[in-house]
């Protein structure tokens, strides 16, 4: 198959700009949504010291869940991307992911919520991230110019980190409605039954799935034409497997993949084990200071996120750099890994916050330069498959992670097995600096050997 590079289109930045504001704010709903849950388990679900195990159980099980699906289903969804009109993807993505979370504020009504089934809709959102992120990431080349990709992927990560940032405060402020109107004694009848404001997060969620589904219906969001072409049919079975194919002939990107599978490993538990060091690790500090869970929960994670959007900002402004990318990657990865040992080795909310803020300046970019090398490496026509094949690779640890987390924190101390993982990952990424393979994956392998495809 002859794939061509496709030039971005004339009014492409424009477009994008309005397509990364709508996704933006699912992304926002999302993370206030996501805060929630995790309070909604910590606090309301399981508030016994003695549940520990069960807590530890329903946050790696939700969260494995999510990843398990978002991971597995990646090679389907990047070939559905490379065989489907892109837009038409992400408003049905949109669309579905609107109702699951409409369908989770209804669980959440109930005197309590069958654990299952909580877990099977959590796999069902990461089933549909997945279809939407494979459309979306794919169409970043067809409306970007090449000189604008790094800043174009700044943006998206300064959204990622700025959801971090307002997700819990307003999360926390949801929450806090109901216990507020029995105080004043406006509680209406109609809102009498609720605990706390947990579903209003999850409505929250859902109508930012659907104006962004409204917004996205209204642009003009272009696919290469071998996507929307028929005249030349292609096996969905080789379409899946070129991806693999792809990847594999090409030792410097696949280098760089396990390195991510690597960060994965070690950073994607931090979910099931923040929650976790806050409530056993980091207790005696929050409650000394007259603090809850909630409030210290919602700092580290605030924190973090305020790390990530001045980093996203930097690299926004910056655009990163022009030549030797890589560089970006690594050199953050092993601060990364440095400041997750420091957070696992923290015993005050204030140290554990000045590491997170660190890990929160290295994400953007390390994963800007990354996105930059990948989009300048592979066609656009081509990028469903590989870039889906791509985060099964990069992201197959990443539910691995969050059950060795659960299971790791129920028998030791959640700080030691971040310690731990965090001077694994440093390891590992400054070893990197010396592979030969690693600092040639910027040499054009991909686009010279295109039009052998």
């Amino acid at each position: 198959m002859t794939s061509q590079s496709v030039p971005p289109a004339p009014d492409g930045w424009r477009t994008f700009v309005w397509l990364w504001s709508s996704q933006a704010l699912s992304v926002l709903g999302s993370a206030v949504a996501g805060f929630a849950f995790n309070i909604y388990l910590t606090v309301t679900r399981y508030p016994l010291a003695e549940q520990k195990p069960q807590l530890a159980l329903a946050l790696s099980a939700t969260a494995l869940a999510w990843g398990l699906a978002a991971t597995l289903s990646a090679p389907l969804a990047g070939t559905w991307t490379d065989r489907h009109d892109r837009r038409r993807i992400m408003l049905g993505a949109d669309l579905l992911g609107a109702l699951l979370a409409f369908s989770i504020l209804g669980l959440l009504l109930l005197p309590a919520a069958p654990l299952w089934v909580l877990v099977a809709t959590a796999g069902m959102m990461g089933l549909v991230s997945t279809f939407h992120g494979s459309a979306f990431d794919a169409s970043y080349t067809t409306l970007v110019p090449k000189d604008r990709l790094p800043r174009a992927n700044g943006m998206m990560q300064t959204i990622w980190s700025l959801a971090g940032l307002v997700g819990p405060a307003v999360a926390a402020l949801l929450i806090g409605v109901p216990a507020l109107l029995r105080k004043s004694e406006a509680l209406p009848v109609w809102l009498s039954g609720l605990r706390d404001g947990v579903p209003f997060a999850y409505a929250v969620d859902g109508l930012s799935f659907v104006v962004a589904a409204a917004v996205l219906s209204r642009l003009s969001v272009p696919s290469p034409k071998e996507v929307t072409d028929r005249t030349q049919p292609r096996s969905f079975r080789e379409d899946m497997a070129f991806g693999w194919k792809f990847i594999g002939s090409r030792k410097p990107l696949l280098a760089l993949l396990l390195t991510f599978a690597v960060v994965n490993l070690c950073i994607s538990g931090l979910g099931v084990l923040e929650p976790l060091i806050v409530k056993f690790g980091l207790a005696a500090d929050w409650q000394s200071r007259g603090s809850s869970l909630t409030t210290a929960l919602a700092t580290l994670t605030i924190t973090q996120s305020v790390g990530g959007v001045l980093g996203g900002i930097f690299i926004s402004v910056w655009g990163g750099l022009k030549a030797k990318r890589v560089l970006g990657v690594l050199v953050p990865m092993i601060v990364a890994g440095l400041a997750l040992a420091a957070f696992g080795f923290s015993s005050t909310v204030l140290g554990a916050c000045a590491a997170l803020f660190v890990m929160g300046l290295t994400f953007p970019a390390m994963n800007a330069h990354s996105q930059s090398i990948w989009q300048s490496q592979v066609p656009p026509a081509m990028q469903g498959r590989v870039f889906s094949v791509r985060r099964l690779i990069a992201q197959f640890t990443a539910p691995l992670s969050t059950a060795l987390a659960g299971l790791l924190a129920a028998r030791y101390a959640s700080g030691n097995v971040a310690l731990f993982a965090g001077l694994l990952l440093a390891v590992v990424a400054a070893a990197q600096l010396f592979n030969p393979v690693m600092r040639r994956v910027e040499d054009g392998a991909g686009l010279k050997a295109e039009a052998a495809q």
